[in-house]
């Protein structure tokens, strides 16, 4: 047997075993016709990802799920791979190209993404050996990138697919638009943050006609102010109120709701828009609401999506004033060239020189923000290309509905299934250059462009193909309407989620049919359509809930209509990390906690069992470096068990088989401690089968650590002679170190091959059956009697300041015939854990006014004192203690009394102190009750 070190070294030991793991191909999976599949794909990480807590929290769940279910005995898969991330790569690209004084239009498209594909194969596999430092047990081999060639042609084939059915289209539609990245953003890549701003109230002048006379400038609450009109009062301006002034120059009506009585009068009239002296109309719409502002709004058809719709239902005219950098056009006149909020600015000062602004107010509104580069977002006119998702969502929405796929936790179905019955269509275009060029071509002798001004297609009506517009995976020679080959690609590439929402059946080869690389055989491409069929659907998906509607509905919908089947049956949702403020971990905010530090420090496994025992489900988890120090103790105590236990073991005697041998186990401490883990194996089992991790962590912790290693490691020293401890010590050791493989991967691998007879990987050893027969209530509660009978004497021993080494007498009253027994059968560990020199078992208990007491079970013990201790002494100095404990019961009592005091402290600072008064005044009865034992 080797030397087992004194000291756990996680460092050398995770190293060793995960190269290991990798060499000996212990990941890999491939069909096998009598075993279970079981699946999981990998969230793919950004490309540019660098390894943060949330992935290690990712990747730990489906580490876990994935090597449980390999003991299990499912054919387990866990399929790894990186995101093509387009914006997030471009932009990092770019940066790197700035610090040389470059941009990527200097090198054209063809050089740029050349630089992109440069810095993917420097770095690109990054985030790849960060999770391999987690212990991650995916198959590497079958690692996949989204903008591989294979899954590239998966890309292009959706895409032809859903065109030639009429659910792509290309429509002239307001957009979020990021002026810093240059390109559309669908609404989940848009996120709304609370912003106080300010809202603007503008004076719009009423066309003077002939039978209006000008007015005396009272100003009237309605926005409105009187003229005389044949002896009749009327409006020479309307008031509105709008939180970006700038877009006013776009304004191509006023709109008011048809039921505010203030403005019936007004309908169909024409205003002057100020600075632009452009005549539009005062029209009525239902969306107004009559109690924001003045109840008059501004209408920017190409600037608001509200405002798009009403353009819509009313016929009006759309004019962009603003550039796709964000800088204003030609259509905002004088204020052409400038950055719109230097141009807003610039107009609320000539506003409030032709007094056209009738005031400023704060203003807290929601503001959608660039998900990449937090930039403010402008709705923005322009072609895009759209997926209709109405006819994609039903079977998606059914498959929930139904049950036949299970969020977890629950709550998450009610948001899934109100996104899903709510969805908008999806705008999958975007103005960059890394990604998945658009397989859209143009004539140029057919094709002409939509006419700006020209009538907007609804999202009711279907789209017709455009003439002079084709789809194809590849550039075709001529033109199929004219036969002219001046042709030319659409310079947009498609979102980066278009390509992930493949992921579950892409990442297998699909298409099989049309993607026909030259290193493919038939054989090979057969084979991979041998493993789709056997591994999908995949099993369950492990994400955060930020990505629901980004990856996870998407996905369900791919999987219906490519596969015909959903792409998974469970759905887990895990909280988001905090650190123990509770705010969200940020580069920016300073309080990140690297898992590479940790992992350096603590250990890999230690990470992992302390970060999952930390998180409930679906609940956020709340982190700070201190709490790592919870998974480096467990890890160290299974090291210094298992080195005890391993050093004591005879060989010769301990290779039995548990079930044939259990008639040979008589000891009650063997038979508990094989009741108690077979109890958590079932607990255990039923959490992992609910995604209840923590808590299946948390049972093998108690297990471990306070049955196993608290009792019977100390009840064994005693009987190590035994062949029956033996068998047991090396039994319970050996199954506790295949249930805590998912959980401390490395440490119990190292652990697994010091076992006496050990060769193979602990990864390769089944999971423990589950063996009811041992576990036995009447044997939990026997030797809990005895468990706290030992722990309340060991009080009494700490409480009296009894010696150390003292053996002491133990009175045992009780008239019950099986506590006798158990007593008499079991004093051995009395005597020796509770460092007892006599126990006397009566029925009834003579003079025991000078002993300590108490109550385990059906018993009632008595630990005479006389003898012990210096009584003179013990009474002086819990006098002592009462009297100092009672005059701080009396200082924070009237401190919880004062108004002041609970006026003004923290609710956390009242609450330690009403729990520090509650146990002061335990501690008094406790030392009262002391007193009256010494009379």
């Amino acid at each position: 047997m080797n030397e087992i070190p004194s000291r756990y070294n996680p460092k050398e030991v995770e190293e060793k075993w995960y190269k290991f793991w990798e060499e000996n191909k212990l990941f890999s999976a491939k069909p096998t016709p009598n075993k279970k599949p079981f699946c999981i794909v990998i969230p793919p990480p950004n490309v540019t990802g660098i390894l943060h807590m949330g992935h290690a929290l990712n990747n730990f769940i489906q580490d876990i799920l994935t090597r449980y279910q390999r003991m299990k005995g499912s054919e387990a898969l866990w399929i790894p791979g990186t995101d093509h991330a387009g914006i997030a790569t471009q932009n990092v690209v770019e940066k790197k190209l700035a610090k040389e004084g470059k941009k990527r239009q200097d090198l054209g498209r063809d050089e740029f993404l050349k630089e992109v594909w440069k810095w993917r194969e420097e770095y690109g596999s990054t985030i790849i050996k960060q999770l391999k430092k987690l212990g991650a047990s995916c198959d590497w081999e079958r690692t996949r990138f989204t903008m591989d060639e294979g899954y590239s042609d998966a890309v292009l084939e959706v895409f032809i697919h859903l065109y030639n059915k009429g659910l792509i289209y290309r429509g002239k539609r307001i957009i979020n638009w990021c002026p810093r990245c240059s390109t559309a953003l669908s609404d989940e890549e848009a996120p709304y943050k609370e912003l106080e701003g300010q809202l603007y109230y503008i004076r719009y002048p009423i066309k003077v006609t002939s039978h209006t006379l000008a007015g005396t400038g009272q100003s009237y609450p309605c926005g409105h102010r009187p003229v005389t009109r044949k002896k009749q009062k009327t409006i020479n301006y309307v008031v509105v109120a709008t939180t970006r002034p700038e877009t006013m120059l776009g304004d191509t009506a006023v709109a008011v709701n048809p039921k505010d009585k203030r403005y019936k009068d007004l309908i169909g009239k024409t205003v002057i828009l100020p600075l632009v002296e452009r005549e539009i109309k005062i029209i009525a719409d239902n969306f107004v609401d009559p109690k924001f502002g003045t109840g008059a709004v501004k209408v920017t058809p190409a600037h608001d999506p509200n405002d798009y719709q009403m353009g819509l239902r009313h016929n009006l005219e759309f004019i962009n004033i603003m550039q796709v950098d964000g800088v204003l056009n030609s259509n905002a006149g004088e204020y052409d060239g400038m950055d719109r909020f230097e141009a807003r600015q610039a107009i609320v000062n000539d506003l409030k020189e032709r007094k056209l602004l009738e005031k400023i107010e704060p203003h807290m509104h929601s503001v959608g923000h660039c998900y990449r580069c937090s930039t403010v977002i402008e709705p923005y006119l322009s072609n895009q290309w759209f997926v209709k998702m109405k006819p994609l969502s039903k079977l998606a929405l059914e498959a929930v509905k139904k049950g036949e796929i299970k969020f977890y936790p629950k709550r998450w179905t009610k948001v899934y299934l109100n996104w899903m019955e709510n969805i908008q269509d999806w705008c999958i275009s975007r103005q960059i250059w890394w990604g998945h060029r658009m397989p859209v071509y143009y004539c140029k002798n057919c094709y002409k462009p939509q006419a700006s001004g020209s009538k907007l297609q609804t999202e009711k009506e279907k789209p017709a193909a455009d003439k002079g517009i084709f789809v194809s995976k590849n550039k075709p020679e001529k033109c199929p309407d004219c036969g002219s080959s001046d042709i030319y690609q659409d310079e947009d590439v498609l979102d980066t989620w278009f390509s992930s929402w493949l992921w579950p059946f892409a990442t297998f080869g699909w298409p099989f049919t049309s993607y026909k690389p030259q290193a493919a055989s038939d054989k090979q491409k057969s084979l991979q359509q041998d493993e789709l069929n056997y591994f999908y659907p995949t099993s369950v998906l492990v994400t955060a809930q930020e990505i629901i509607f980004f990856w996870v509905a998407r996905m369900i919908m791919a999987g219906f209509e490519f596969m015909g089947k959903k792409p998974f049956s469970d759905v887990y949702i895990h909280g988001t990390v905090r650190d123990d403020t509770g705010k969200k971990m940020s580069k920016s905010l300073g309080n990140i906690i690297d898992p590479l530090e940790i992992i350096n420090e603590f250990g890999s496994d230690a990470l992992r069992f302390s970060i999952i025992s930390l998180t409930s489900v679906g609940q956020d988890v709340f982190l700070s470096r201190n709490k790592f120090e919870y998974g480096r103790n467990f890890a160290n105590k299974v090291w210094n068990a298992s080195r005890y236990t391993i050093m004591n073991l005879k060989p010769e005697e301990i290779n039995v088989d548990l079930c044939a041998y259990s008639k040979g186990i008589s000891g009650l401490a063997e038979k508990w401690i094989l009741s108690r883990f077979y109890s958590a194996l079932d607990r255990i089992e039923k959490a992992l089968k609910q995604y209840k991790i923590n808590e299946a962590a948390k049972v093998m912790y108690e297990f471990f650590w306070h049955n196993f290693c608290d009792w019977y490691l100390e009840f064994s020293k005693l009987t190590l002679g035994r062949r029956q401890t033996q068998v047991v010590l090396y039994k319970v050791l050996e199954k506790s170190l295949r249930v805590m493989h998912p959980f401390l991967p490395h440490l119990t691998e190292e652990i697994w091959h010091n076992l006496p007879g050990t060769k193979s990987s602990i990864m390769t050893e089944s999971w423990p059956h589950l063996q009811k027969q041992f576990i036995s209530k009447t044997t939990d509660k026997q030797m809990q009697v005895l468990i706290d009978l030992i722990s309340l004497i060991r009080n009494i021993r700490s409480e009296w300041h009894i010696l150390e080494h003292a053996e002491i007498e133990c009175i045992i009253k009780t008239t019950d015939k099986a506590s006798k027994k158990l007593i008499q059968e079991n004093d051995i560990y009395l005597k020796k854990l509770a460092k007892l020199g006599q126990i006397k078992i009566v029925e009834k208990a003579e003079d025991v006014s000078m002993c300590a007491s108490g109550v385990a079970g059906k018993l009632d013990f008595y630990i005479p004192l006389e003898k012990l201790i210096d009584l003179t002494k013990e009474k002086e100095r819990l006098s002592k203690q009462i009297q100092s404990f009672e005059a701080q019961f009396k200082a924070l009592r009237e401190r919880l009394k004062n108004k002041e005091f609970l006026k003004k402290a923290p609710n956390e600072v009242v609450e330690k102190e009403k729990i520090r008064l509650e146990e002061l005044s335990k501690l008094i009865k406790r030392i009262g009750d002391n007193l009256k034992v010494l009379g």
